[in-house]
């Protein structure tokens, strides 16, 4: 029996509280002078190369096909000329045929609903896609690139939740297999005669209780605004294990399924039907790889940078092949789709988070080495080879380029097809990349490939942070330095834009006519970039607020928050999908946890306030829904809740302030939610959108205010970030958002256009508390150097009152009032993001001023192609 290696498989290239009151009046504005630092924006570039908000590249290889929203899946044709790519994003889910090589679009086939499974017979006959919540599996016949005949096999009622998604086909087509990955079962499907299905379970929770049962909201706004509340209602056990992929092994005469949210692949006796083994690999596999013999299984595991070769003879792990650019890298590469050569020698990987295709070398079993990389565009989900070896198929899940979007959404002025929503502009392309026949024209463009893929990465090989320090700079160039800041306090906020809040600042890159809440709203805001530094270029990593907490707390989204989130979004009318992150299921937890997962490894005392924390309901005391807060959150702070004023948020920080004030010490990590700025849009009766924010803003700056008086200040920075921007307007990019950076260490008076985004923030944090990065993001991110001075300014700050009336309520008439009556805010961000942000502007500026359009960059790709909206 060989033992398991780990191949390290890199290749570097050849080219190489009680507090005094607030004034009572607003001071003159100071000015605020510019760093000489300015960062790159995002865009195309003049060397060729695509820049993105998080800090990295993109240099897209091959002829790029548009395909449309989340292309999460290809078949390819068995012979070989055409591939099937099923798109499965926020808007309308399709099969799109794509002739090979020339990329011509053969066909557009509109489903409902589905979810990556898609495959064709082995004869080509065929083409089966997974129905998704629908339960049911999409049959067709095809023919030269006509898909016709197009019926399906229901697998269970409507109103239960499967939810089919990996699909497999024996080699005769007379059965297949559904992996249901919310119904933690199997389906096994006869197609001959009349379709039957058996059902077995992967667990006994799916066995004693069944597919829980789900009553559909009939109203989409309704659906969207409960979809948190849904999520705690669905109760998961560690046991779960959430069926992804599976694969037949006919002569063993066995079904391998890749188990999500656990580090094993479940293996099922097809005779009886039932599990005989679990096969160990590493957390989140996903997509699986059987060579043609049976021999060899291949499972590409998300969260560790990794894939595991299986024997299935003896079921032991030959090797561990390490798919990331460096070896020993955190996690965050996120391996999510495998593809072998037609002489099954060479491995490719399409390394999701990393934007580029791994190319191994696995002509000797147990022994496999790195040939290089190959770039590709932003999220790759799926990997192919056509049959004659000459073609390498890409998916890229978001698309290649980033665009502005002028026909974005803008209420009060017809436009002519769908507004350009963020979610529904994913839009993602094809890659065709011609493979030289010759090995050594591979080696040779391989050579050029990985330059070029090593160059997009600003990751290190030590994961060492990349961005020069200043000389004496109080941020530590290593963890575990000395530093003169001791504690961090991390404020989360909710949902704004740069432009939104600090448009109307002259000294930063702002467009003041898309500024809804200027300095009369947020006088403190804008007296903390003006008295400490003003941070323009500042994006968070994140889209909507689904994977925007976790990038907050874990700078990183795993692919299940990133790859449901559109159905939890855009296709939760039957309310199939929970909201999927922010500790309500085990499948979303980073390999390497969260913020406060490393605090604890390294022996750092920290505390929440209100962030990844359910409130006290129903007589049941507030709980932290992630374990590693159990016994380290405040029961009596309260976490989202639109009829709890931020300020008293503050207040209740400023009591526990000066409880450790009386103890001499307080937690060195303290992570506190202000998310009033969210608002309750033009409901009736609830504070208007300005009431709200300018709450939100003097809760912020009575906590500063209160904070700086205090013992701990000349050792604190505090750190304030939205957890996500939505969708709101900003003229840069939609992604571009507000931050604030407050120490007696922070350069005061100063602009710093170094382009930052929410992973500095974190890797910052991380430096100063002596913590190791928690993915290749942060370990990859600039730290905030150049926001930070050598000697400290110990000025407490003073917060200013509010200028506007803080109780004022929404009026039961007009526009707003109308769109805000469905609306549910018991959730944070619950409410569609799109239409909130049409109802604020309008609250703010009134209906007869439109809304102008959004500028986006990123993940927004604008397409002249219509796209439908379910």
């Amino acid at each position: 029996m060989q033992s398991s290696l780990k191949i390290a498989v890199w290749f570097l290239p050849l080219l190489l509280v009680a507090c005094s009151g607030p004034s009572t009046h607003m001071p003159p504005a100071q000015s605020i002078a510019p760093l000489s630092v300015h960062g790159p924006l995002p865009g195309s570039r003049s060397d060729g190369f695509v820049q993105l908000p998080n800090q990295w590249l993109l240099h897209p290889t091959g002829h790029q096909v548009d395909v449309g929203d989340l292309p999460i899946n290809i078949a390819v044709h068995p012979g070989g000329r055409f591939a099937a790519v099923l798109n499965t994003g926020y808007s309308t889910h399709e099969i799109i045929i794509v002739q090979i090589p020339d990329g011509k679009i053969v066909s557009h086939t509109k489903l409902d609903e589905a979810f990556y499974g898609i495959e064709f017979s082995r004869d080509g006959r065929q083409l089966f896609s997974s129905g998704a919540g629908d339960e049911v599996i999409h049959c067709f016949n095809f023919n030269n690139g006509d898909l016709s005949n197009h019926h399906h096999i229901r697998i269970r009622n409507s109103s239960d939740r499967g939810v089919p998604a990996g699909i497999a086909i024996d080699d005769n087509a007379k059965r297949l297999y559904v992996a249901n990955i919310w119904g933690q079962r199997v389906s096994q499907v006869n197609l001959i005669g009349k379709a039957t299905v058996t059902d077995f379970a992967l667990t006994t929770n799916a066995a004693s209780t069944a597919y829980p049962k789900i009553r559909p909201s009939t109203d989409f706004e309704t659906a969207a605004a409960t979809k948190r509340d849904e999520a705690d209602l669905y109760k998961v056990l560690s046991t779960d294990p959430f069926p992804y992929a599976c694969r037949v092994d006919t002569k063993r005469h066995r079904l391998y399924v890749s188990l999500w949210a656990q580090a094993k692949v479940a293996v099922i006796d097809l005779a009886s039907n039932r599990i005989i083994a679990n096969w160990p690999t590493e957390e989140h596999p996903n997509e699986m790889l059987l060579t043609r013999s049976g021999r060899l299984l291949f499972v590409a595991n998300s969260a560790r940078n990794s894939v595991s070769v299986i024997d299935t003879e003896t079921g032991q792990p030959i090797e561990t092949i390490w798919a990331a650019l460096y070896p020993n890298t955190p996690p965050g590469s996120t391996p999510n789709s495998l593809a072998l050569s037609p002489d099954e020698k060479t491995l490719f990987i399409a390394n999701a988070d990393n934007n580029m295709v791994a190319v191994i070398d696995v002509s000797d079993p147990g022994r496999s080495h790195s040939l290089g990389f190959i770039p590709v565009g932003w999220y790759p989900t799926s990997v192919r080879v056509t049959p004659d070896g000459r073609y390498l198929l890409v998916a890229n899940g978001k698309g290649i380029l980033p665009k502005a979007n002028p026909g974005g959404p803008n209420p009060g002025v017809k436009s002519s097809g769908n507004p350009q929503y963020i979610a529904r502009l994913l839009t993602g392309t094809l890659s065709i990349i011609e493979i030289p026949s010759s090995r050594d024209k591979f080696a040779e463009q391989l050579a050029a490939y990985t330059a070029q893929a090593y160059h997009c990465s600003p990751l290190k090989s030590d994961s060492s942070v990349s961005a020069s320090r200043p000389a004496d700079s109080p941020i530590p160039l290593k963890p575990g330095d000395p530093s003169p800041i001791k504690y961090c306090i991390y404020v989360i906020k909710e949902n704004r834009t740069y432009d939104q809040v600090l448009g109307d600042i002259k000294e930063g890159n702002g467009d003041p006519k898309l500024c809804l809440f200027p300095e009369k709203v947020t006088p403190n805001e804008h007296k903390l970039v003006r008295e400490f530094v003003l941070l323009d270029n500042f994006y968070v990593d994140s889209e909507v607020s689904a994977d925007g907490h976790e990038w907050s707390m874990g700078a990183y989204a795993t692919d299940f928050v990133e790859k449901f989130w559109p159905l939890t979004y855009g296709h939760n009318r039957r309310g199939k999908y929970p909201y999927p992150s922010e500790g309500n299921f085990p499948a979303a937890f980073p390999a390497n946890g969260y913020l406060w997962d490393r605090a604890r490894e390294a022996g750092v005392s920290y505390r929440s306030y209100g962030e990844f924390i359910a409130n006290a309901k129903d007589g049941h005391p507030a709980r932290a829904r992630v374990k590693a807060l159990e016994g380290h959150f405040d029961p009596e702070y309260r976490s989202f809740d639109l009829d709890y004023p931020d300020t008293k948020r503050a207040a209740r920080f400023l009591q526990e302030l000066k409880r450790f004030e009386a103890q001499g010490d307080m937690p060195r990590l303290q992570v506190v939610r202000l998310p009033n700025d969210h608002t309750h849009g033009g409901t009736v009766g609830s504070l208007t959108p300005t009431s709200y924010v300018a709450d939100n803003d003097l809760g912020l700056g009575i906590l500063v205010e209160g904070i700086s008086h205090s013992k701990f200040w000349p050792q604190t920075a505090i750190f304030v970030v939205e957890d996500d921007a939505q969708n709101g307007p900003d003229h840069v990019d939609a992604h571009r958002s507000t931050v604030y950076v407050i120490s007696p260490y922070t350069k005061h008076h100063k602009t710093d256009s170094t382009m930052y985004s929410t992973s500095s923030m974190l890797r910052t944090m991380e430096l100063i508390l002596g913590l190791q990065p928690m993915s290749q993001f942060d370990a990859a991110a600039a730290p905030l150097y150049n926001a930070f001075q050598t000697e400290p300014d110990l000025q407490p700050y003073t917060s200013l009152p509010a200028q506007v009336k803080l109780h004022e309520h929404n009026l039961p008439f007009g526009k707003a009032a109308r769109l805000s009556r469905n609306m549910n805010f018991n959730k944070e961000d619950a409410v569609d993001d799109l239409l909130l942000n049409q109802v604020i502007w309008q609250a703010v500026m009134g209906e007869a001023n439109p809304m102008p359009a959004p500028v986006r960059a990123s993940f927004v790709f604008a397409h002249p192609r219509q796209d439908d909206d379910d």
